[in-house]
């Protein structure tokens, strides 16, 4: 992509009402655009930003045999009635609204019911299970707070998955590939360190959780965790039976400031009995089916990606979630730009070629703020002394690198 050809431009300034680190840099560094609080259109930067932590995603959840698809928003009220659901005193983050026939639907917060359904037309024999399936979704949810950016939004995306087994053995094995699955994702975005599996309440799902906790100072949540024994542990459950019941000691737990990032959830057999979601076993059997739910917050983790790894000159993104892999900036120079350009994005590198008739620290400033991770600069002092001067964008070193030599390392970090 060429920058003159990019219709959003950085700012100087965030909106004034806007108090979180992450939503101010992404708005001054065009990735977002502020609707309303809660409320955030996603701009060209934004989107390959987060269809990158989609396609990571996506990678380890095909891995394990999961099939993507993608549901529908509107949710019929009687589903949602039938396992208690519906009413604002059990789930109170309901949008609802009511068709010009009179009947009420509501807009997908979560998608338990509606999927359950959808497989009493898929499953009627043990020989159908198990099924794995998941989807990249917009979800409404009418919160209560929202003030931490794209961290907690009243629309955002989100991976769902669900798993129906035929019993616990089975759940149990998919569960539990499915942490190590998580595992290698936030290992890929860089926060695997940083992220802890926690025993937490279910909330509105279920009566206990495992959520994905990830060190962040603007978090909304505390655990405690005890890093030696690889143990985390919410406040919300922190108590003696739950200590007792993990092995720990609360003297030997750190707490921590986190920001949720996935979670999971058990149903055991309650989510298909309420739905009618059956199947027959190889004795004849009529027998519930095993349910299981498994969250990961796209938005958010982008937000929390900023959070965590930003400085004081703007955005700075992992490699693999970066909107483009190289910033070419041409100085002076962009008869030379433009070839290195057309060499770079035809072995399939992603480059923003900033080609625009601006000061030249202008394009730097531009360059910290967007957060790309590597930058290029042709000039004629450059070319003069041999080639490219090449700059890592959380490194203050900058190399003056022969093309052949640029070339090859670069093509080299994109295998």
């Amino acid at each position: 992509m060429k920058q003159s050809q990019l219709f959003t431009k950085t700012q100087k300034f965030a909106p004034k009402d806007e108090k979180s680190k992450n939503a101010q840099l992404l708005i001054r560094a065009g990735y977002i655009h502020k609707e309303m609080a809660g409320a955030y259109s996603l701009l060209p930067l934004g989107i390959r930003a987060v269809e990158n932590i989609k396609q990571i995603v996506r990678e380890e959840m095909n891995t394990m045999g999961a099939s993507e698809l993608i549901m529908t928003g509107i949710q019929r009220k009687e589903l949602w009635d039938s396992t208690g659901r519906w009413d604002d005193s059990v789930v109170d983050v309901w949008f609802k609204s009511e068709l010009k026939n009179g009947s009420e639907v509501g807009f997908g917060w979560s998608h338990e019911e509606p999927i359950g359904d959808m497989m009493k037309s898929h499953i009627t024999s043990f020989r159908d299970l198990p099924i794995h399936v998941y989807q990249f979704q917009t979800k409404l949810r009418n919160e209560m707070r929202a003030k931490s950016g794209i961290m907690r939004g009243r629309e955002f995306v989100m991976k769902d998955m669900y798993s129906f087994s035929r019993n616990q053995d089975q759940h149990d094995r998919f569960y539990n590939n499915c942490i190590e699955a998580y595992k290698r994702v936030f290992d890929r975005l860089g926060v695997g360190d940083d992220t802890f599996v926690t025993f937490a309440a279910g909330g509105a799902f279920t009566e206990f959780s495992h959520e994905f906790q990830t060190v962040c100072e603007a978090g909304e949540d505390v655990i405690y965790i005890n890093r030696e024994k690889n143990i985390a542990i919410n406040e919300e459950v922190l108590n003696d039976k739950t200590l007792e019941s993990l092995g720990v000691a609360r003297e030997d737990l750190e707490e921590v400031r986190t920001a949720e990032t996935g979670n999971i959830f058990n149903f055991g057999t309650e989510k298909g009995e309420s739905l009618g979601l059956y199947y027959t076993d190889d004795q004849g059997d009529k027998v519930p089916v095993w349910m299981g739910s498994y969250g990961i917050g796209i938005t958010r983790l982008l937000g929390v990606l900023v959070e965590k790894f930003a400085d004081e000159k703007g955005v700075v993104l992992p490699h693999g979630v970066a909107p483009f892999a190289v910033h070419l900036i041409s100085i002076g120079q962009d008869r030379k730009a433009q070839e290195i350009y057309g060499a770079l994005t035809k072995t399939g590198v992603d480059v923003l070629f900033d080609d625009r008739d601006i000061r030249p620290g202008e394009k730097f400033a531009d360059s910290d703020l967007i957060g790309i991770p590597t930058r290029v600069v042709v000039s004629e002092k450059s070319l003069a002394t041999g080639g490219v001067e090449v700059k890592k964008r959380t490194q203050e070193e900058v190399r003056v690198m022969p093309l052949d030599e640029f070339y090859e390392e670069i093509n080299n970090h994109q295998g």
